[in-house]
């Protein structure tokens, strides 16, 4: 009997990582040269282009119905360095917020092996019905799971 519970404990344990793994999703990019601009650096609409994408699939993998998904707003993306031809661009989001048909993604953007925040913003999604109509989406926002989780949740409380 008390090796069930141990097995149930270690089942439980490995749910629970897996969960918070799943409110993650990363996705990566190589700069090319046709995504620069004419300085040769990082076109900041591609790296926009890239950020609506990984913020939605985010959004798709948690609703599992991308055809509801409806972008409303791009809440801020401010570039603090460029990035250039042969960079990996990494996106890494998850959900930050949600409401009973609306929910926020958090995108942040680093390059290469680095830590370094190249660019970070919020995206506003509305899940919708064929009609276009608000209909309630079903996500659960887990519980923060470290600081970064508080501080990003903490910033959504200002965005409009």
């Amino acid at each position: 009997m008390e090796n069930k519970k141990g097995i149930a404990n270690i089942i439980n344990t490995f749910s629970t990582k897996e969960e918070s793994v799943l409110n993650t999703v990363k996705v990566s990019r190589l700069v090319k040269s046709e995504d620069l601009n004419h300085h040769g650096t990082l076109f900041a609409g591609r790296v926009a282009e890239w950020f609506v994408e990984a913020c939605f699939i985010c959004g798709a993998k948690h609703t599992e119905k991308p055809e509801n998904i409806v972008c409303i707003n791009i809440h801020g993306l401010t570039f603090t360095e460029p990035a250039n031809k042969g960079d990996i661009i990494n996106l890494e989001t998850k959900i930050a917020k949600v409401g009973r048909t609306s929910f926020v993604v958090y995108g942040k953007i680093t390059k290469n092996n680095s830590d370094k925040i190249l660019s970070d913003g919020f995206i506003t999604f509305v899940f919708v019905d064929e009609n276009g109509k608000a209909i309630p989406h079903n996500i659960k926002l887990a519980e923060p799971i470290d600081d970064e989780d508080i501080k990003i949740r903490t910033r959504t409380e200002n965005l409009r």
